[in-house]
């Protein structure tokens, strides 16, 4: 299979579907990874440029931080939404390897959350990155989520919070009970929870060990998620060592899963966040915000 044919093509046509749109749209939310990551780098009058947008998911955080903000997606569908939703803000129809309505040098931040890097071609991915790396001003960041490539576990996880509010619902007046109904309600969760990731992981297994992304740390896989999407994992060092070719230098990793410790094989993608550097790899000091731009 072909990987730029496959990314280009088929992948598109499943993120330009208005039900997969209407799904992105309904999402308001950011992870607590994206949180932390966001609250360290970005800072409030920053120019900012949210690439991959879908439905806007973080567009009232980025875009309420911003001095200036410009959402991108490649889906006619998700820019649709997206200008229906904020009907203020700018949304344009771009392909991310290809920023040239954007003058150089013209944002502080670029942003590309929800893996939206993973579902480009081995030469959109590099043009991307070369991109990125043009329209930030000196010393900008460049921050972005990726796969990674031997996530083949998951973890038991159930919401404590539900669970008590289950455990109240089912003694009623007679508190007494409480404590007894939090034990076992979270003993049959935990119980269940553990059944069910035992099942996905080796689900997960039997597909990607075999591949050759497993081992090499680096590849494409055929992710089942909204019908099938071929997808680019990688670890860590990979990411780092292709990011850092194109005058960056990576200053966080911070896994998905966090707070909780992350490790090779049960982080299912990592945050990067990536600042300007010159040829010698030395940080470049960035310019001071320009938020009136209409670059």
């Amino acid at each position: 299979m072909d990987p730029s044919i496959h990314s280009t093509a088929a992948n598109l046509a499943i993120y330009d579907s208005p039900a997969l749109a209407a799904h992105y749209a309904n999402l308001n939310y950011l992870t607590p990874c994206e949180k932390e990551i966001f609250t360290l780098h970005l800072k409030p009058g920053m120019s900012i440029l949210d690439l991959g947008v879908g439905g806007g998911r973080t567009t009232p955080y980025l875009s309420s931080l911003a001095g200036r903000y410009v959402g991108v997606d490649y889906a006619p569908a998700m820019v649709q939404v997206c200008r229906e939703k904020f009907p203020r803000l700018r949304f344009e129809e771009a392909d991310a390897a290809d920023l040239s309505r954007f003058a150089s040098g013209a944002f502080d931040a670029v942003v590309f959350s929800f893996n939206g890097l993973d579902v480009l071609a081995v030469e959109q991915r590099q043009r991307c990155l070369a991109e990125c790396r043009r329209v930030l001003r000196s010393g900008g960041v460049f921050i972005f989520s990726s796969h990674n490539a031997r996530a083949v576990l998951t973890r038991p996880s159930w919401d404590p919070e539900r669970v008590r509010a289950y455990s109240r619902s089912l003694v009623g007046r007679k508190r007494s009970f409480y404590p007894w109904a939090v034990a076992l309600v979270t003993g049959v969760k935990a119980t269940f929870s553990t059944v069910r990731s035992a099942g996905e992981s080796l689900v997960r297994m039997a597909r990607r060990v075999p591949s050759q992304s497993f081992w090499r740390g680096e590849g494409y896989v055929l992710d089942p998620a909204h019908g099938g999407l071929l997808t680019h994992m990688w670890v860590p060092a990979k990411v780092i060592a292709e990011v850092e070719r194109f005058q960056f230098k990576c200053i966080q990793v911070l896994g998905d899963d966090y707070p909780r410790k992350s490790g090779q094989f049960v982080t299912g993608w990592y945050y990067y966040v990536f600042a300007q550097c010159d040829e010698e790899g030395r940080l470049r000091p960035p310019d001071r915000p320009s938020p009136n731009s209409q670059q």
